[in-house]
């Protein structure tokens, strides 16, 4: 039984919506990230880097988490932001290309999370909870939605074809050429739908934001501790999410580039390679595409890889994944790679960029090797939550990525 409830969101105003809202700082180059904070007042980019005019030392930390509420609150006072005056289900929707995403932002219960009915499929660091746990906790927002998924239901669908076909609140398009919608739904006996719905689905999956979640949760439990007398129904018990029926996910794969090849020559590192798979020379750029097979770019040429079968167990839902057999079977014992998080010979490349960036990646130098991945499926996902395992860390890059500022949570209410 999931619950989820409806909450009264900070938000830009209308004529300021595709302004207000941007991709993650993280995503943006430093020349686009510049030009973006010089030249539009509104971004939310102002909020989350707020010290960017400053020409003293950045300052990090809890101090930057300081400046950060006060420029948020700044944009409250300059009435770029509102905030709805009752409690509200947001539905948001996604199309690039011709991939359309709807779901639910909402609040999900933390409680939910703590008994296992929000699923995880990822171990999170505890630093990182740590620090954006402070975070939320001297901002007092959370602009970054959890992406959870729920098996499809018809009841759940047709309440959100019924707003479709009804004017949003917002609608844009940014320069990456994907629109977006936004719909208040507000209507009691439409939220009270909405809540009743969730309420019979068993299980919630995390798709994306395992650190977000685990850092609000650890927030609600120091705020229940500190509030004994706690009703249950201040948002300090529930994290910000956006729900969307998993056949509506798009899950891309994470590819691996490595720097070096450990001080092996190419010849020693092929056969080495081989003794684990089949290796076939590829005559020109390649993707992946049997059940055991993985793609490898090196001095410039395009291999396919297929696993032994003994080199993986097939029964164990995680030992079968192609990023762990990777890991296991080269980034490992031939490339001394041992942990994922911490090594920085090892960088991630989301499944957005084609084979031939992995080309130019390597072509240039920096690194020596890449490693072409197929994506991991929503059923597999699911499995590995459902059997309480985890995945190696960056296995999955998931869409649809939402818009920071576009709906803002309050945690203080």
């Amino acid at each position: 039984m999931a619950k989820i409830i409806p909450f009264k969101a900070i938000r830009p105003t209308r004529d300021k919506s595709s302004l207000v809202a941007t991709r993650s700082y993280l995503s943006y180059s430093k020349k686009t990230l510049k030009e973006k904070l010089e030249n539009n007042p509104y971004t939310f980019l102002h909020v989350i880097n707020p010290d960017y005019s400053n020409k003293e030392k950045k300052v990090k930390g809890k101090k930057k988490f300081t400046l950060i509420k006060k420029k948020f609150n700044d944009f409250i006072n300059e009435n770029i932001f509102i905030q709805d005056k009752i409690p509200t289900l947001y539905l948001y929707q996604q199309k690039m290309n011709d991939i359309i995403f709807n779901g639910i932002i909402c609040g999900s219960s933390i409680d939910d999370y703590l008994n296992g009915k929000i699923k995880i499929h990822e171990q999170t660091i505890s630093h990182r909870e740590e620090m954006f746990k402070d975070y939320l906790d001297i901002t007092g927002f959370n602009a970054e939605p959890v992406l959870l998924t729920y098996p499809s239901k018809k009841e759940i669908n047709d309440l959100i074809d019924k707003y479709l076909n009804t004017r949003p609140e917002y609608e844009f398009t940014t320069t990456n050429r994907s629109s977006h919608k936004l719909w208040l739904i507000q209507n009691k006996n439409d939220v009270n739908k909405f809540q009743n719905s969730f309420k019979k689905i068993n299980n919630l999956y995390i798709s994306d934001g395992h650190h977000r979640l685990a850092s609000s949760t650890l927030l609600g439990l120091k705020r229940r501790k500190e509030n004994p007398n706690f009703s249950g129904k201040e948002n300090f018990n529930y994290c910000m999410s956006f729900l969307i029926d998993e056949n509506q996910v798009n899950i891309l794969s994470y590819n691996r580039i490595v720097k070096d090849l450990n001080g092996l020559s190419i010849n020693k590192f092929i056969e080495l390679v081989r003794k684990k798979y089949l290796i076939k020379k590829q005559s020109s750029q390649f993707i992946p595409k049997e059940r055991n097979e993985i793609g490898m770019y090196l001095d410039g040429n395009w291999y396919s890889l297929i696993f032994d079968i003994k080199s993986f167990n097939k029964n164990d839902c995680v030992d079968k994944l192609d990023p762990v057999i990777l890991s296991k079977n080269i980034l490992d014992p031939i490339l001394n790679i041992k942990d994922l998080r911490t090594d920085h010979r090892v960088d991630f490349i989301d499944g957005k960029l084609t084979s031939k960036k992995l080309e130019e990646y390597v072509d240039n130098g920096k690194y020596s090797v890449a490693f072409l991945l197929k994506p991991i499926r929503i059923s597999e996902i699911k499995e590995v939550a459902d059997k309480n395992k985890i995945m190696p860390p960056k296995s999955t890059y998931v869409e649809p990525k939402l818009r920071s500022g576009l709906v803002i949570y309050n945690i203080e209410e």
